[in-house]
C-alpha cells in the first residue's frame, strides 16, 4: 500500500474512532502512527498529495486530542461531583437502622478517600 493510501486509511480509522468515542481504539491508532509515520517519511519526500492527506491526519488527531479533553474533563467533573456527595451517603447509610453493610460502607468510603478498591 502506497504511503497516501496509508494516511487515508489512518485517516479513517481515526475519524471513526473519534466519532464513536472509543478511546482505546484511538490510543492503538494513535500507537500505529507513532511507528508507521517515521518509516513512512525514511522512504523519501512527500508528493503533495501524500502531504494533503498527512495534514488532513494531522487535523483529525488534533480533533481527537480535543474530543479525548473533553471527555477528560466531563469525566473528572463526574467524579468530583460523586465524591462531593460521598459524606452525604454515609451519613445517611449511618442513620439508617439496617446496618448490615456498614463495614462495608465504612470499607468502600476509605476506598474511595485512597483510590484503592474495596
Amino acid at each position: 500500500m502506497d504511503r497516501q493510501a496509508q494516511l487515508l486509511q489512518l485517516a479513517q480509522k481515526m475519524s471513526a474512532a473519534t466519532a464513536a468515542s472509543d478511546w482505546t481504539a484511538l490510543g492503538a491508532i494513535n500507537s500505529l502512527m507513532a511507528a508507521a509515520l517515521p518509516a513512512m517519511a525514511a522512504q523519501g519526500p512527500w508528493t503533495p498529495a501524500e502531504r494533503a492527506a498527512l495534514a488532513a491526519l494531522r487535523q483529525l488527531h488534533l480533533q481527537a486530542e480535543h474530543c479525548a479533553k473533553l471527555a477528560s474533563d466531563q469525566l473528572a467533573a463526574k467524579l468530583g461531583e460523586l465524591q462531593g456527595r460521598k459524606e452525604g451517603w454515609v451519613a445517611y447509610a449511618m442513620s439508617n437502622p439496617d446496618h448490615d453493610n456498614l463495614d462495608e460502607l465504612r470499607n468502600r468510603s476509605e476506598a474511595a478517600d485512597t483510590g484503592t478498591t474495596a
